[in-house]
């Protein structure tokens, strides 16, 4: 499916069950959001994107906590899911998908590499969940659509649709 389907899938899955969306995007810089609000009609259930580009607007806008990225930094398992956590807190959504992660083509290092994302997807009721990818370094466009991608596909599973 392309990212276009994916997002059509996932605000149908919504409507479905009557919840709204929300992102918190970091390394997409609000990319999963556009891809959701490109298709008409998706203001019944797209609530709201938050972009936290920086470690300053993870902590204002989403309630990052300062300890946990002085620990783990932005591109962690840790960060995604408070993240996601934040997002659901903040929003009127009930589901959240986050990303975190390093595009490049510089900023890798041999623990985070270029193309490594944490993705972190919260549910109303349920536990906030995080997955680790390391796509290939193809360049940052195409980390950063496979990051879409994959965020929109996280989505349709946590609503079970994919």
């Amino acid at each position: 499916m392309s990212n276009s389907e994916l997002a059509i899938a996932l605000l149908e899955a919504c409507r479905e069950r009557g919840i709204m969306v929300a992102t918190a995007e970091s390394c997409t810089g609000g990319m999963i959001i556009a891809a959701l609000t490109d298709i008409a009609g998706s203001s019944a259930v797209v609530d709201r994107g938050f972009i936290t580009y920086s470690n300053e607007a993870k902590m204002d806008m989403l309630g990052v906590g300062a300890a946990t990225l002085d620990a783990h930094g932005a591109v962690s398992c840790e960060t995604a899911v408070e993240m996601a956590a934040g997002a659901l807190a903040r929003s009127c959504a009930g589901l959240t998908l986050a990303v975190t992660g390093i595009a490049g083509p510089g900023g890798g290092s041999v623990e985070k590499p270029v193309g490594l994302v944490w993705f972190g997807v919260g549910l109303d009721g349920k536990m906030v969940t995080a997955e680790r990818m390391l796509f290939a370094d193809k360049g940052r466009d195409f980390i950063r659509r496979e990051t879409v991608r994959h965020a929109l596909e996280l989505g349709l599973k946590a609503l079970g649709r994919h």
